[in-house]
C-alpha cells in the first residue's frame, strides 16, 4: 500500500499522495493524461462525453485500469440532454471505477447506483443551496466551482465560496478553478478545502493530445486573456480571447435568450447550440486553423511552458510535507 505524503480527507479517501483531481476536460482528458496522474501520486477524472461510443470509452477505462498505480474518475453529465447516461454509469459500475463526478443535473440516481458498489460520487456545485442538496442525497464530497474555473464557471469567487461550504456542509469540499502552482493550492486548502480539481495547466502537457498550438495558446496567454462567453449553451464558459474570438459576439442577442428560455424550445435549442459550439471546440482543439477557440480558465497564468503530467503535479506540490 502507498503511503501517503500529505494527508487528509480527499487523500484518504482515495489513497492518493497529493489532494489533486486532474479535472474533467472536454476534448482534452485522455486515458494517457490518467495513467500519469495515477503513477504521479494523485488521481485523473475524464469525461465519459469524450468517447463517441460505449466500446471506445470501455477501452479507455480498461486501459487506465490497467496502466495506473493510482484510482481513476468519470465525468457524468446527468441531465436529459445526455441521452447515453445510463450506459455509462452502467459501464462505470461494471468496470469498477473509483469515483464519479456529476455535472449539469439532479445526481440522486448515480449516488443510489453507486453507493453499493462503494464508489464514490462528488457533484458540481456552485452554492450553498445545491450542496447542501447533494450532501442530502448522500453525496461523497463536492466540487466547489468557482469564479476562476475554466469552461463552465460558478459565480462566487473560492475565497468565499470554499468557507461557506467548509462551514455549512459535513463532507470533503474540493476546489475546482484558479490553481495552476503550489502557493494557490496551498491557499485553497489553507481556506479549507480538502483538494483541488485542476484542469487548464494540464491543457499544456506531453500527454493531452489536442494541437500544439492549442498547448502553445496556455502558455502564451494569461488570465487577462480569458472571457466568459453565454452563447455555447445558454451558461458561462470560459474561453481565451484569440484575435478570431475578438471578432465573435460573447453574449447571446434577445432573441437567443428568448430560446434558451422557453418552456418548449429550450431544450432544442440548446441541444443545437452545444451541438455546434461543440463542433466548433473540436475544429480549434485538434487542428490548426485562424478560427481558434479554445476553452481555459485564468490559471493559465501560471502556466510557462509545456510540461509532462507528472512534472506539473511536481511543481504543484512542490514544499507540501505531512500534515
Amino acid at each position: 500500500m502507498r503511503k501517503n505524503i500529505f494527508k487528509n480527507a480527499l487523500t484518504k479517501m482515495l489513497g492518493i499522495d497529493f489532494p489533486i483531481i486532474v479535472a474533467p476536460m472536454f476534448l482534452v482528458s485522455n486515458s494517457k493524461m490518467l495513467i500519469e496522474a495515477g503513477n504521479s501520486g494523485v488521481t485523473g477524472c475524464v469525461p465519459a462525453m469524450n468517447y463517441i461510443t460505449i466500446n471506445e470509452f470501455e477501452l479507455a477505462i480498461k486501459d487506465v485500469k490497467n496502466h495506473s498505480k493510482g484510482p481513476m474518475g468519470v465525468n457524468l453529465i446527468v441531465n436529459k440532454f445526455n441521452p447515453k447516461m445510463i450506459k455509462q454509469l452502467k459501464l462505470c459500475i461494471d468496470l469498477k471505477v473509483d469515483y464519479i463526478i456529476t455535472s449539469l443535473g439532479n445526481p440522486s440516481s448515480v449516488i443510489k447506483a453507486c453507493k453499493p458498489k462503494g464508489i464514490k460520487v462528488f457533484c458540481d456545485v456552485v452554492d450553498l443551496k445545491y450542496a447542501k442538496k447533494v450532501e442530502a442525497l448522500g453525496a461523497d464530497a463536492i466540487i466547489a466551482v468557482n469564479n476562476r474555473a475554466g469552461g463552465h464557471l460558478g459565480p462566487m469567487p473560492p475565497e468565499e465560496l470554499i468557507p461557506l461550504l467548509v462551514k455549512n456542509c459535513n463532507i470533503p469540499i474540493i476546489s475546482a478553478g484558479g490553481v495552476s502552482t503550489s502557493s494557490e493550492l496551498k491557499s485553497v486548502l489553507e481556506l479549507g478545502a480538502s483538494g483541488a480539481s485542476i484542469g487548464s495547466p494540464f491543457i499544456a502537457t506531453n500527454e493531452a493530445e489536442v494541437s500544439q498550438e492549442y498547448k502553445q495558446a496556455i502558455v502564451d496567454y494569461g488570465a487577462d486573456d480569458i472571457v466568459v462567453t453565454d452563447r455555447i449553451s445558454g451558461s458561462k464558459c470560459t474561453i481565451i480571447n484569440t484575435p478570431y474570438v475578438q471578432t465573435l459576439p460573447l453574449k447571446a442577442n434577445s432573441f437567443e435568450r428568448f430560446l434558451f428560455k422557453n418552456k418548449w424550445l429550450k431544450k432544442y435549442f440548446k441541444m443545437f447550440r452545444w451541438a455546434k459550439g461543440t463542433q466548433m471546440f473540436k475544429n480549434s482543439a485538434f487542428a490548426a486553423t485562424y478560427k481558434t477557440v479554445w476553452c481555459a480558465g485564468p490559471s493559465i497564468e501560471g502556466v510557462k511552458s509545456i510540461r509532462s503530467v507528472s512534472q506539473v503535479v511536481s511543481d504543484l506540490t512542490d514544499g507540501f510535507s505531512m500534515t
